[in-house]
């Protein structure tokens, strides 16, 4: 039975407070590998039952959504209105929810041409660590100070309350989409990429191996005539499925997921695939601390590892310093005073 649970999950969320009990939150459960793991003495609150679309509106390009509702349904209602989550975010194993998606933070490929995740979040509603319900921003743009708290939500991982739905903005799908494979080396793709973007429309660019892989996106004459100007060998578009789900690196020990800079050179060898047309790097089982190289030019974040590869001390996600700690604190104690959502699951001490 699926609907408007929102009744059940607050009095599982007041019951906790009142035993002091924590909750890990968990939709589909295809982010279980990221960030700390979890024990499973902890109760579970479940939000996938608390699903449907609340409002549709293509011609408004709005989306209004419960947090249980499967990203699959979503994608789909969208298709059929000639309509994408231009942000592309990741299924992992195909039962991701719209409440993970927001929760994670994660952005695919179309991520440096047409935004990240979080600038389209319109607003959130959500259950804070008080057992309130509250909402957070609308279905229009210039709601600025709502707006700013429902990008605030995205990326928490759940540590700041239970997410019961959200508006999303929308874009029209592309008239035409095609993916070209070029020939060109590690160190001279991002050059190549550069003239590029000033000239055809793209809509995702990644490096492996010793190929470029770019995505032309838009309307049939533009995307015919840039693939005529670029030559190469057209691939399937599944191509940035598998990149944005990590079904490129495999069965792997860890897998380190670097921000740095476009045309950085940090890294840029040693990566096994680099995407964003330069500016997210994937490091496969590297034997060294990414962070040491990195130094502060980038971020890094351990995506996936086996817990035998967790080296004591490690941290997952990029060390917070003052005076970003200090606010992530605050913030935690005010939307979450007894610490009871999901302790521990991006950071320590949080």
């Amino acid at each position: 039975m699926t609907g408007d649970f929102t009744q059940s999950l607050l009095e599982q969320v007041q019951e906790a407070i009142g035993y002091k009990s924590p909750l890990v939150i968990e939709g589909g459960g295809s982010k279980k590998f990221y960030g700390y793991p979890q024990p499973d003495v902890l109760k579970r609150l479940y939000t996938s039952d608390h699903q449907g679309v609340i409002d549709y509106s293509p011609d408004e390009l709005v989306i209004h959504v419960r947090a249980g509702t499967p990203l699959s349904e979503v994608r789909k209602l969208l298709a059929d209105s000639g309509q994408m989550l231009a942000f592309e975010p990741p299924d992992f194993a195909g039962n991701a929810t719209i409440g993970g998606v927001i929760a994670s933070g994660l952005s695919g490929a179309r991520r440096p041409f047409s935004g990240a995740l979080r600038d389209f979040v319109l607003g959130t509603t959500v259950i804070t660590g008080s057992a309130e319900v509250l909402t957070f921003g609308g279905q229009v743009m210039k709601n600025v100070a709502g707006y700013d708290v429902s990008r605030l939500i995205a990326g928490s991982l759940g540590t700041l309350g239970v997410i019961l739905d959200v508006s999303l903005k929308v874009l029209p799908l592309p008239e035409l989409e095609v993916t070209l494979t070029i020939p060109v080396s590690r160190g001279g793709f991002q050059v190549l990429l550069q003239s590029m973007r000033q000239s055809v429309p793209v809509s995702a660019a990644a490096h492996e191996g010793d190929h470029l892989r770019v995505r032309l996106s838009g309307s049939e004459i533009s995307v015919t005539a840039a693939v005529k100007e670029l030559g190469g060998e057209e691939i399937d578009n599944s191509y940035w499925d598998q990149v944005n789900n990590l079904e490129r690196f495999g069965e792997i020990e860890q897998l380190w997921r670097i921000s740095v800079v476009p045309g950085s050179d940090i890294l840029l060898e040693e990566a096994a695939l680099v995407d964003w047309g330069g500016s997210l790097r994937w490091l496969v089982q590297p034997g060294f601390s990414p962070r040491e190289r990195l130094k502060k030019n980038g971020h890094a974040t351990l995506m996936k590892y086996k817990a035998a590869s967790l080296a004591p001390g490690l941290d997952i996600f990029q060390p917070l310093v003052e005076p970003v700690a200090g606010i992530h604190q605050r913030l935690k104690k005010q939307f979450d005073p007894a610490g009871i959502f999901n302790p521990g699951r991006m950071y320590r001490d949080l």
